[in-house]
């Protein structure tokens, strides 16, 4: 292997390497907050729109007040988010919150007095009910749902990240 080889390889790598480290931790150019993050909507009702401004097109409404989003742009007063689907748009700011929730994505998801597996369910969440985030552990999520308090697996709930830790 010639020194042109070996040196193309060892820039690939930190090539690589320094992008992951990028990817990790990307800042908001506005709030100087992680993307992409999670918040919930603040409004019972919220225009999604093409382009970060008032003058963009409405492609449609949220209507689901305190519906986990994922931000995953930020410019100026706007955010741009997605949901649970996948669909998405931009937002103004003073319609989102940084109150955590999530949606339960398992039918009957128990919600466990502790966080262990094998412990008493406190209550079944339906498959789509939204919570509120509490803290989490490496598999579980303490969380309050219609006056529900207890601990579900991470595993089941979109608004949270499998690796994310809250106190």
């Amino acid at each position: 292997m010639g020194r042109k080889t070996l040196f193309c390889i060892v820039a690939a790598g930190v090539l690589a390497v320094a992008g992951a480290v990028v990817a990790e931790t990307a800042r908001g150019p506005v709030t100087n907050l992680p993307l992409p993050r999670f918040v919930s909507l603040k409004a019972s009702k919220a225009n999604v729109r093409r382009g970060p401004s008032l003058t963009h097109r409405i492609d449609w409404v949220f209507k689901r007040k305190n519906m986990p989003l994922e931000i995953t742009a930020e410019y100026g007063h706007w955010r741009r988010v997605r949901d649970i689907e996948g669909a998405g748009g931009w937002v103004h700011y003073s319609l989102l919150s940084g109150a955590r929730t999530v949606i339960v994505e398992h039918d009957m998801l128990p919600l466990a007095m502790r966080p262990e597996a094998n412990t008493p369910a406190v209550a079944h969440l339906e498959l789509g009910v939204v919570a509120r985030l509490g803290e989490c552990g490496p598999d579980w999520c303490y969380l309050n749902a219609a006056g529900y308090k207890g601990w579900a697996q991470k595993a089941h709930l979109w608004g949270v990240t499998p690796d994310e830790l809250r106190d």
